[in-house]
C-alpha cells in the first residue's frame, strides 16, 4: 500500500515555546489515525501546518508521493486534504446549502447543489435538507453540515478534531458509521479525540505528543484507555474518588422557570424545576443546543425572570450575578475565552473579575493587586496551569489549560452553589481527572454542584443524580448510578419518564 501523508521532520517554533519539535509520521490510504496527546502538545498546530493555516519552520511533507506544502486552506483543500473543525464555522441565517456554497471555491448552481447535499449526505447516513437554516439544526445536524461540505470535496484525508463533544451516543454511533463507509473506500482520516474508549474503538494506529515531541506510536486497540492517558502524560494517573458523603438539606431550588430565548436562535426554557442539596452533584445531560447557557445564565444571574430561584429558600431570581456571587452562587460557562475569561487581559486581570467579591481583592474602591496577584497565583498553582506567568494573556494559554484556570478561579472561593457548563471541554485526560477530582471534592465539603455536560462518561463517573435537558425541558432527576448509556441517550432525545433501575452498577453502565 502506497502512503497517502508522509510527515517528516516537522518543526514550528512561537516566542517562547516549540508547539512541535521534529514530528514525523504516516499516513495510509484508508487508515483511521488517531493524534493524541494532552492539551498544549502540539496537536493543533500540526494539523494547522497540514491545513495550510500555519507554516512550517523546517521539516516537509509528501502527499501521494509528491510534496506538499500548502500556503493556505484553499491549496490544501485542492491536494484532496479536508478538515473539520472542533467549532463550527456556519452562519445561523442562511440555508445549509447557502452555508455549503460558501465553502466551495466554484460552487454550482444552488438547485444543482441542493440534489447533491442530498445525495451525498443520504449515501453516507447524515440526511439533510439544503434548504434548512441552520440556525434551527441542533448541534449534530450542524456537525453534519461540516463534514457533508468536507465530503462534496472527495478528500483524500479527512481531520477531524473533536467530532463527538456534541453528540449522544445515538449520533455518535452514526458518525463511526459513517466514518467506517469513507475508510472503506479509501479514504484516510486523522482523528482528534481526547475520549480515549472512541479511539480505541475506531482508529487504526495512533501518535502520541508530548511537548510538541513524537513519544510513542501504537496500535491503540493493543492499549487500555488509561495506558494510553498515561503515554500521553508521561505519569501514572489518579483515579477520581468520591468520598461518598452523605447529602445535607437543599440549598438551590428551581421552581417552574421559564424564560424566552436570549436570541432568535436560542432555545426558551420551560417550565423547569428541580432542587441540589448540599454535597450532591446534579449532572444535567443534554446534547449542544438545547438550552444549557439559557439554565447556566438563569442560576448565574446574567438572565433574569419572577421568583423562581432560590438560596437556602431565599428568592435570588431578581438578583444579578455580582450579588449572587456574594452570596455563594458561582458559575463557569462554556464559553471559555470570551465569556469566562476576557481573552486580552492578563490572568491576574481575569482572576480579579470573578473573584474580587469573594477573596476580598478590592477594598474601598482600591484594587488590592498583590493579593490579586497571590490569588492568581494560587489558582495556576494548584490546577497545575502550563503558563510561563501570572501576567499572560488569557488567549496565550492552550484551551485546557485556561479551562484549568477559570473552572480553578471559582472552586477556590469556596462557592455554596457551583455551576459550571462543559467543565472538561477539550480537556487532557490528566487535566479532565484533575478539575472532576476537585468537583468531587468540593462536594465533600457541603458545596452542591451542578455539572452541565455533553460528556457522558463525565457525569456517570461524579454524579450522584442525573437529569436530562431537552429543547429547554428538563427531566426528573433519577440516581445516576445504574443508568445505562442507552437509557441516557434516550433521555437525551426526550424520554423524560425514564426510571433508573438500581441493580445496576455504574461501571457496567458506561460500557453497555
Amino acid at each position: 500500500m502506497t502512503t497517502l501523508l508522509t510527515v517528516a521532520g516537522l518543526t514550528k517554533a512561537y516566542p517562547g515555546v516549540v508547539a512541535n519539535d521534529d514530528v514525523s509520521f504516516s499516513i495510509d490510504p484508508g487508515e483511521v489515525h488517531a493524534l493524541l496527546g494532552e492539551n498544549g502538545a502540539g496537536k493543533s498546530t500540526l494539523v494547522k501546518m497540514i491545513y495550510g493555516l500555519v507554516r512550517p519552520d523546517a521539516g516537509g511533507m509528501t502527499l501521494s508521493g509528491a510534496p506538499f506544502a500548502p500556503a493556505e486552506p484553499r491549496a490544501a483543500r485542492a491536494s484532496g486534504v479536508a478538515m473539520v473543525f472542533q467549532h463550527f464555522s456556519l452562519f445561523e441565517a442562511l440555508s445549509v446549502a447557502e452555508n455549503i456554497a460558501l465553502g466551495m471555491e466554484d460552487p454550482p448552481r444552488m438547485g444543482d447543489l441542493a440534489a447533491r447535499i442530498t445525495e451525498v449526505s443520504n449515501a453516507y447516513g447524515l440526511p439533510l435538507d439544503p434548504a434548512r437554516l441552520v440556525g434551527t439544526l441542533s448541534a449534530g445536524e450542524r456537525q453534519r453540515v461540516e463534514i457533508i461540505r468536507c465530503l462534496l470535496q472527495d478528500p483524500k484525508l479527512l481531520i477531524m478534531d473533536e467530532p463527538t463533544s456534541v453528540l449522544t451516543p445515538q449520533e455518535v454511533d452514526i458518525l463511526f458509521a459513517t466514518l467506517r463507509k469513507l475508510r472503506d473506500e479509501g479514504t484516510a482520516i486523522l482523528y482528534i479525540s481526547h475520549k480515549l474508549e472512541e479511539i480505541r474503538a475506531l482508529c487504526d494506529a495512533a501518535t502520541i505528543l508530548r511537548l510538541g515531541k513524537v513519544v510513542a506510536t501504537c496500535n491503540p486497540r493493543e492499549k487500555s484507555a488509561r495506558e494510553l492517558a498515561e503515554m500521553m502524560v508521561g505519569k501514572t494517573l489518579q483515579q477520581t474518588k468520591s468520598a461518598g458523603n452523605e447529602m445535607g438539606a437543599p440549598v438551590l431550588t428551581v421552581s417552574g422557570l421559564s424564560l424566552p430565548p436570549a436570541s432568535a436562535f436560542g432555545t426558551p426554557l420551560t417550565d423547569i424545576s428541580f432542587e441540589v442539596r448540599a454535597g450532591e452533584v446534579l449532572g444535567i445531560g443534554g446534547v449542544a443546543g438545547n438550552g444549557q447557557d439559557e439554565l447556566l445564565g438563569a442560576l448565574s444571574g446574567e438572565r433574569r425572570s419572577g421568583d423562581h430561584v432560590f438560596l437556602n429558600g431565599t428568592p435570588i431570581s431578581r438578583l444579578g450575578p455580582s450579588q449572587r456571587r456574594r452570596m455563594g452562587i458561582l458559575s463557569g460557562p462554556e464559553e471559555r475565552l470570551g465569556h469566562a475569561a476576557a481573552p486580552d487581559m492578563s490572568l491576574i486581570e481575569n482572576a480579579l473579575l470573578t473573584g474580587s467579591i469573594r477573596e476580598g481583592l478590592a477594598r474601598n474602591g482600591f484594587l488590592d493587586w498583590p493579593r490579586t496577584r497571590a490569588f492568581a497565583e494560587k489558582i495556576i498553582e494548584t490546577f497545575d496551569v502550563r503558563t510561563p506567568n501570572a501576567q499572560a494573556a488569557a488567549r496565550a494559554l492552550s484551551g485546557g489549560n485556561l479551562q484549568k484556570f477559570v473552572i480553578g478561579r471559582e472552586v477556590l472561593q469556596r462557592p455554596e452553589v457551583l455551576v459550571v457548563n462543559q467543565p472538561t471541554w477539550g480537556v487532557d485526560a490528566s487535566a479532565a481527572a484533575a478539575i472532576r477530582q476537585a468537583l468531587l471534592d468540593l462536594a465533600a465539603q457541603g458545596t452542591a454542584v451542578v455539572v452541565i455536560s455533553q460528556d457522558l462518561d463525565e457525569l456517570m463517573e461524579i454524579s450522584d443524580t442525573f437529569a436530562a435537558l431537552n429543547g429547554g425541558k428538563l427531566s426528573a432527576k433519577v440516581p445516576a448510578a445504574g443508568l445505562t448509556v442507552d437509557q441516557i441517550g434516550l433521555m437525551l432525545g426526550g424520554a423524560h419518564d425514564m426510571e433508573a433501575p438500581a441493580e445496576t452498577p455504574p461501571e457496567a453502565a458506561l460500557h453497555a
